[in-house]
């Protein structure tokens, strides 16, 4: 398995995983039901946004690098905003938006600061 394809796997897989991290701790500090299919219905328009930005920004060509994390942050929380409010009729408050552009924002960039620094 080549290298970039090790790469392009890890970054997925850790994207998901900010994003699932994201949702499983704001379902438990609002008390809501700890199960899967909340977890999925919740992290679905975020999801939706990651996608999204993989494909829109060509993430896979270069997966760690500062460009491909601005891109990823930005448009995860834009779409996943708009998924929630017009295709899942969740709320969007301005205090949540602020929270999960922060959270994502600091994690999605994080960990690619972080690989970035290991791998020079």
């Amino acid at each position: 398995m080549s290298q970039l394809l090790r790469r392009v796997e890890t970054a997925v897989g850790v994207d998901v995983f900010v994003v699932v991290v994201f949702v499983a701790i704001g379902r438990r500090n609002h008390d809501e039901n700890p199960g899967v299919a909340g977890l999925v219905d919740t992290a679905a328009p975020f999801v939706i946004g990651l996608v999204v930005a993989w494909l829109a920004a060509q993430v896979w060509k270069q997966p760690i690098a500062w460009r491909a994390g601005l891109i990823i942050w930005v448009t995860t929380v834009a779409v996943g905003m708009l998924c929630r409010r017009f295709f899942f009729d969740e709320g969007t408050a301005l205090s949540f938006v602020i929270v999960a552009s922060v959270f994502l924002g600091t994690f999605l960039n994080g960990w690619r600061f972080i690989a970035r620094r290991v791998a020079a």
